[in-house]
């Protein structure tokens, strides 16, 4: 099995503070992880490292064989990683549909110009860009709230749409739940829908994995050792 993702000696300070020392990570195709730790332990800053949000001021990010560290979020988000947030970022005044086709920008391209003018270049992108979101929305079973404003959706949909618009063009999705503000079975529905996915190589795995296959736990700002 092929490494998507090798993280080494990944590290980061806050002035006296050092957040993130020593973390390593690989993350192999076909494969999902899981993430835990206490408050505090850094969770959020590795997001933050692996994202491009933070620069890291020692180690290296491989992905798929490519040097990412230190990038910008928007070239990382091009090379095939993004990521949710504890709290919902979506586009509330647009419809369900606009929100996930807002996760196709980077990939279906095309000009101003055809955009003011409608030029068949523009019909054509947008016609690829609505079969794609709504494929993805059936998938999250809201392809019938397609044309609602995200603002309208409940809790537990909005944080769906949210994962589907993040994992329609990806190579690593990060997604962050906050367990204490969603029930058990919606949590079990979201892993549920995140495996169809992976299985259907909408994200990047051919086999069933109902729960993450690895447990990297994060203690005292440092990696402790892996759990299967």
């Amino acid at each position: 099995m092929s490494i998507l993702l090798d993280v080494k000696n990944l590290g980061i300070s806050f002035g006296g503070l050092r957040a993130v020392n020593k973390f390593d990570l690989t993350i192999q195709k076909e494969q999902l992880y899981g993430l835990i730790g206490p408050n505090g332990a850094g969770k959020t800053t590795v997001f933050n490292l692996l994202t491009g949000v933070y620069k890291p001021d020692a180690g290296k990010v491989i992905l798929d064989g490519k040097d990412i560290t230190g990038e910008r979020n928007i070239e990382i988000s091009k090379a095939g990683i993004a990521r949710t947030f504890q709290n919902i970022r979506l586009f509330k005044q647009l419809s369900v549909l606009d929100n996930v086709k807002a996760g196709l920008h980077n990939h279906h391209p095309y000009s101003t110009l055809s955009g003011i003018l409608r030029l068949p270049s523009y019909r054509k992108v947008e016609k690829e860009m609505d079969d794609r979101a709504m494929e993805l929305l059936k998938v999250f079973d809201l392809e019938k709230y397609a044309d609602h404003q995200a603002a309208n959706l409940p809790y537990g949909q909005q944080r769906k749409l949210e994962i589907a618009r993040l994992s329609i063009s990806l190579l690593i999705t990060q997604i962050r739940l906050p367990i204490t503000r969603i029930s058990n079975p919606v949590v079990l529905a979201l892993i549920a829908k995140v495996n169809f996915l992976m299985i259907n190589n909408y994200l990047m795995s051919n086999s069933l994995i109902r729960f993450p296959s690895r447990i990297v736990p994060l203690r005292n700002f440092n990696l402790s050792k892996r759990c299967r």
